[in-house]
């Protein structure tokens, strides 16, 4: 059990009229809609902590972020409201002071909140500018709250700017207008390449602005499609860096604030390495695989493991996530499969210490040729029929995932994703896919990294885990003799120039030929793009690596006539 700290602790942490607080950021790995638990690790962390003055959690932390239309249920409400209002009682213990985020009701109106809790005494404000863009939509949900007062707490003036509040200059100085000591931003900002430095650009300008010490606490972990990489920092008014917490991790980093008369300054530490974009990456697909099957509480995962580089850094990315023990690889060769992709299949499950089975589809092709033949009189062999051998893998795949329990992964990359290169209730079967937002020249130059490096927290083998001869072959569906991908795709090269083009910076087709592609192929890849939607509608979600991911970021019509003629 907590104890009040003794007023002579206080006493102590002053020095010529300096007093000292230690503020935790408490970047943890809530579930969303798992309250209580939410709320357990939030008391744990009081417990860990018991000599700080004040923990703080991220933004809607209670709920988990974000809990999209759980805040419109009313038993949800309650049960958040009650499980608040214990965490807020539990601080009569006279423990550190708690903030965290949390959906509030006020006067009839839903607000995204931080409740400041200590003595057993709560106090709200609300978030002032909500995101309505990407992945947020916040404003169907929430009301804006007006701009917040200050709080007191611990002989501190404390400003409570929430994630979006300091993407913008106004809540911050009406802040410091107050005369608030220091500014603590709870958030829940999602990863995607460049966020971090975004991130830090946007604090460093509201500190150096208002010449005001920043904590910025992010939330850590996965949720659905959404990556939260923690990297909570902070940082002092001028700017300058003081505390940088840990990316990719649970991290409940300790920051010393000494006040005096002259202001508040944060005791600088040193700061980790944060990696480069590779890292990032892979970090990304395998946070968000990891978490997605932990919190569905699925026992492993199912992967159809051909012998090409998707599915193999997919296999590498579930053992770095999950462990060798819970990866089971099937091999499901047709009268297509060369001996190479056998080889390096086995060459590959065994590099990462999987199970792998080899589970023929001839005679289950037979079979539906077969029974389709006085359909198909009369009529030539094309991708109907390679279709068939697809789908009889996703068929397998799920019948051994419905037997065990496993989820089945999904191995599609986002340059095959954009252009539908891909099957329906085939090879598009699964649960989830760590790749989906991951183009196909990123996948060779991910598997060239992992081979020579081991990721943060991952559990797999350090040492080639993807065999050289997976990554220099030339990428084939082996689903008609000598076929390869460039039979039918431009070069992924030049493919994925198009659609990051297309995809992530919106260009038109006349901005696309300058950069030097031929008119009829970037048209044709458009088209592609646009008729592959209903494809995109069907297919499992994955971890959000950049700003224009397939789901919650860009939303395109199905039904669409629209075609970019140029000039």
């Amino acid at each position: 059990m907590l104890v009040r700290k003794p007023f002579t602790r206080y006493i102590a942490c002053m020095t010529n009229g300096t007093k000292t607080l230690k503020i935790v950021m408490a970047q943890l790995n809530p579930t969303v809609g798992a309250v209580a638990a939410n709320a357990d690790l939030l008391r744990a962390c009081r417990v860990a902590h018991a000599d700080a003055d004040i923990i703080v959690a991220s933004e809607l932390f209670l709920t988990g972020y974000p809990p999209e239309d759980l805040v419109l249920k009313r038993a949800f409400l309650r049960h958040v409201t009650d499980t608040a209002k214990a965490l807020s009682d539990e601080t009569k213990d006279g423990g550190p002071a708690i903030i965290f985020g949390l959906p509030s009701v006020e006067n009839g109106q839903l607000y995204n909140s931080v409740m400041v809790a200590d003595g057993g005494h709560a106090v709200l404000r609300h978030k002032h500018h909500l995101p309505n863009y990407a992945v947020f939509d916040e404003k169907r949900l929430f009301t804006a709250g007006p701009m917040p007062a200050p709080v007191e707490l611990r002989g501190l003036r404390v400003g409570l700017p929430i994630c979006e509040d300091i993407w913008f200059s106004d809540v911050t100085a009406h802040l410091s207008g107050q005369g608030v000591d220091i500014l603590i931003s709870p958030n829940g900002s999602p990863f995607e390449r460049g966020k971090q430095s975004s991130r830090f650009a946007h604090g460093q300008a509201r500190a150096k602005e208002t010449s005001l010490p920043l904590v910025y606490v992010n939330q850590f972990g996965g949720q659905d499609e959404l990556v939260f990489d923690g990297g909570s920092f902070a940082l002092n008014g001028d700017g300058a860096l003081a505390v940088q917490g840990a990316l990719w991790r649970e991290d409940t980093a300790v920051i010393s604030v000494h006040h005096s008369q002259d202001g508040c300054h944060i005791e600088p530490v040193a700061a980790p390495e944060m990696g480069d974009e590779s890292e990032q990456i892979y970090a990304a697909a395998v946070l968000g695989l990891r978490d997605y099957v932990e919190k569905n509480r699925f026992p492993g995962v199912l992967l159809g493991l051909s012998g090409g580089i998707d599915s193999a850094i997919c296999a590498a990315m579930a053992v770095d996530a999950l462990g060798a023990e819970r990866v089971h690889c099937i091999m499901l060769p047709s009268q297509y499969t060369s001996q190479s992709s056998l080889d390096d299949a086995a060459a590959c499950a065994k590099a990462l210490g999987v199970r792998l089975d080899d589970v023929s589809i001839a005679s289950s092709v037979g079979a539906v040729e077969g029974t389709l033949a006085p359909l198909f009189a009369d009529t030539q062999p094309d991708i109907t029929e390679e279709n068939i051998q697809s789908r009889l893998r996703g068929v397998l795949l799920m019948a051994v995932s419905n037997k065990f329990g496993s989820m089945v992964v999904t191995t599609g990359n986002k340059s095959e994703v954009s252009v539908g290169y891909a099957t329906l209730y085939g090879d598009m079967n699964g649960g989830y896919n760590p790749i989906k937002d991951i183009y196909k020249t990123e996948v060779f130059a991910l598997s060239r990294w992992r081979n020579a490096n081991v990721p943060c927290n991952g559990l797999g083998p350090d040492g080639e885990v993807i065999p050289t001869a997976i990554i220099d072959k030339p990428p084939s569906a082996e689903l008609r003799p000598d076929q390869k991908d460039e039979d039918s795709l431009p070069p992924y090269d030049a493919l994925d120039d198009i659609l990051f083009a297309l995809v992530e910076d919106e260009l038109g087709v006349d901005e696309i030929i300058a950069r030097g592609h031929a008119a009829e192929t970037v048209k044709r890849i458009e088209h592609l793009l646009y008729i592959s939607e209903y494809k995109r509608r069907q297919a499992a979600p994955g971890a959000k690596i950049g700003n224009r991911n397939f789901g919650r970021d860009r939303r395109y019509p199905i039904t669409n006539g629209f075609r970019d003629a140029g000039l």
